[in-house]
């Protein structure tokens, strides 16, 4: 018994050290000192007066719940600024965007704030169009400040998540209500979102909600017809799983007039 013991004391010892250095990586990886002055930034303009837990986390960037100076919820989007990875995955949707042609090579944070900004533009374009998604509040450096879609911290589930609960009715509409922000969008905003797929579609308060727009372009991009082609597969492709939809050719043509469109 008492070897047993202390097989279980070491075994719990050792979670807790791994626990830690997990923390610990976390805490340099996230907050490091640019990170926790735009924070302050914040902090000091009465946007965020709490940060709480982490509500999800990616490659490119951790979402934090946090609250505002009236206690409202917040989604606190944190780019992480020291990711090799991030910065190849993003090179497809800043080639021949004009912002980011001043960027030294090099200088990754520079493009990393300009990359947070573009969102934080993005979001504020879609939702002046009249597209669902989470109301831009502010941004700083590579901190992305929007309405938070969920309750007491909780996230709001993906699409991909609840899907299989809903019935047949409530997917058709959801579709339906799918391709008037995908019109929206395109049509309004003059933006592709360039990532659209059900892993990017909230489903909140009965409604599709789209998210993760930094990667966004406008329609002079060298690569928009490409991008807005495989957004409407995608969302072709997951919905026909559930629900008769139209042929894909037809549900591109509108989307591909608005992009012609001068």
């Amino acid at each position: 018994m008492r070897k047993k013991a202390r097989r279980l004391k070491r075994v719990r010892e050792e979670e807790e050290r791994i626990k830690d250095r997990d923390i610990v990586k976390t805490v340099e990886e996230v907050f490091d000192a640019f990170t926790m002055g735009h924070l302050y930034n914040l902090e000091r303009r009465g946007v965020i007066w709490e940060l709480k837990g982490v509500i999800s986390s990616g490659k490119e960037a951790r979402v934090y719940w946090g609250i505002g100076r009236k206690g409202e919820d917040l989604a606190v989007k944190i780019y992480l600024s020291a990711t090799a990875e991030f910065r190849r995955g993003i090179r497809k949707y800043i080639i021949g965007d004009p912002r980011f042609e001043d960027i030294p090579p090099g200088n990754f944070r520079k493009l990393i704030y300009e990359w947070a900004r573009k969102e934080y533009r993005n979001l504020r374009r879609m939702n002046d169009a009249g597209v669902r998604v989470p109301a831009p509040i502010a941004y700083s450096g590579n901190i992305v400040v929007m309405e938070f879609l969920g309750e007491e911290g909780y996230r709001a589930p993906l699409l991909l998540e609840v899907i299989e609960e809903l019935s047949l009715e409530e997917v058709e509409a959801i579709y339906e209500d799918l391709k008037e922000q995908l019109t929206r969008i395109v049509c309004k905003a003059r933006l592709i979102h360039a990532d659209l797929s059900e892993y990017n579609i909230v489903y909140w308060k009965g409604k599709p909600w789209i998210i993760d727009v930094a990667q966004a372009v406008h329609h002079g991009h060298p690569h928009a017809v490409e991008f807005l082609e495989r957004d409407i597969w995608n969302i072709h492709k997951f919905f026909s799983q559930y629900i008769n939809v139209e042929p894909l050719n037809e549900l591109q043509r509108v989307y591909m007039e608005c992009l012609t469109r001068e």
